[in-house]
């Protein structure tokens, strides 16, 4: 695939069709990795993704206990 170069601003860059977006699950950030004569975009996935599911079953299990006390043992009044 051949790609235009054009300007962005003070610089240069390349635009992604959607379809190339979604086919290769790239978000908001790529990895650029640089080889002999290539250039490699590889996605950074969202680390945190699948969290709320997880939060939510451990949760459901009554797992989600401190492992360690509270640091505040009382409640203190904010002046």
């Amino acid at each position: 695939m051949e790609l235009s170069i054009i300007r962005i601003g003070n610089s240069k860059g390349i635009l992604l069709s959607k379809s190339i977006l979604k086919r290769y699950n790239i978000q908001d950030k790529v990895e650029v990795i640089f080889e002999k004569g290539r250039i490699i975009l590889k996605p950074v996935p969202n680390t945190r993704l699948g969290w709320e599911d997880a939060f939510r079953e451990l949760h459901d299990k009554q797992e989600d206990t401190l492992l360690m006390p509270d640091v505040f043992e009382e409640e203190e009044e904010w002046d």
